[in-house]
């Protein structure tokens, strides 16, 4: 298993504080050579999604966000899509929820998400040479795809030990 899939699907021995700090500090980079700003209630939604390592739709991130206040739906969604165009958030399309990125990839790049049917847990590995192949394809059909996402399902490692 990858360091990177080791992050996303935990082991007993994960640090967690240190894992969400790091996609803070990420998310903070992306936006300053953007020239975005990551907002307060952007960054609370990606701290919301950052508190687990497992989907959440926009109502589970505003039950999570209403300790202090409520916030409005399509708040969170304003603060999603921003999230999603800069790269620092995926919709998982088959559980329409959130997942936050960590990684640094292009918006074309291919992203294959290992869903755990037993925790719920995702996991983002790279395409490597399967992106070349379904891009070279999709050219060939004379298709642009503008979110390539492959889901598979299945059960993670941490799962299959107990």
């Amino acid at each position: 298993m990858t360091n990177a899939l080791r992050a996303i699907f935990p082991s007993p021995d994960h640090d967690h504080e240190r894992c969400a700090s790091a996609a803070i500090a990420h998310a903070e980079a992306q936006c300053a050579a953007r020239a975005q700003r990551l907002t307060p209630m952007r960054r609370q939604v990606l701290q919301a999604l950052l508190s687990s390592h497992k989907p959440l739709g926009a109502y589970e991130i505003i039950d999570r966000l209403a300790q202090k206040t409520r916030p409005a739906p399509i708040t969170i969604y304003r603060a999603l899509d921003f999230l999603r165009e800069n790269g620092l958030v995926h919709r998982i399309e088959s559980r329409n929820a959130y997942v936050a990125c960590v990684h640094n990839h292009g918006g074309d790049d291919l992203v294959v998400f290992l869903i755990c049917e037993s925790c719920g847990a995702v996991g983002e590995a790279p395409g490597g040479a399967a992106a070349e192949a379904l891009k070279a394809s999709s050219r060939a059909a004379g298709f642009s795809p503008r979110s390539p996402l492959i889901e598979i399902a299945g059960i993670c490692s941490h799962c299959r030990k107990r």
